[in-house]
């Protein structure tokens, strides 16, 4: 099997915010729409829509404020429990040991896990719910 068969393409890019307020404004300023606001614990995040691409920015996580601070890179999956399955038999690098869940996004929440690209990038397997 193949990991890819359960993906649909990129689904979002994750993108830590110093100031969430100022982040969405400057996206905003660049034509961008506000696609959702949710809350998870202390932090706050919007997902910002441009035509097909979504940016997802919240507050809370430290930025690394340098070339490079993109936090990850979501695929759109269509089967969350198959593809983590399926990811830990082909033997890539898990950053989750476990499918995480946030269910305050969207209407049903959201499921997730991550793997680790060669480039110690962060490959997220999001599926909405």
């Amino acid at each position: 099997m193949m990991l890819s068969k359960y993906f649909t393409g990129i689904q979002h890019v994750g993108v830590p915010a110093n100031n969430l307020d100022q982040t969405i404004k400057f996206y905003k300023s660049l034509g961008f729409k506000v696609a959702g606001k949710f809350k998870n614990g202390s932090s706050n995040c919007a997902f910002m829509k441009y035509g097909t691409l979504m940016i997802e920015t919240w507050d809370g996580d430290p930025c690394a404020n340098k070339d490079g601070a993109i936090n990850h890179m979501a695929v759109n999956c269509t089967d969350v429990k198959d593809a983590f399955k399926e990811a830990k038999a082909e033997g890539y690098h898990m950053l989750d040991d476990h499918i995480e869940s946030i269910p305050s996004y969207w209407n049903n929440g959201i499921k997730f896990f991550k793997i680790q690209g060669p480039n110690h990038e962060a490959i997220e397997f999001c599926q909405i719910m």
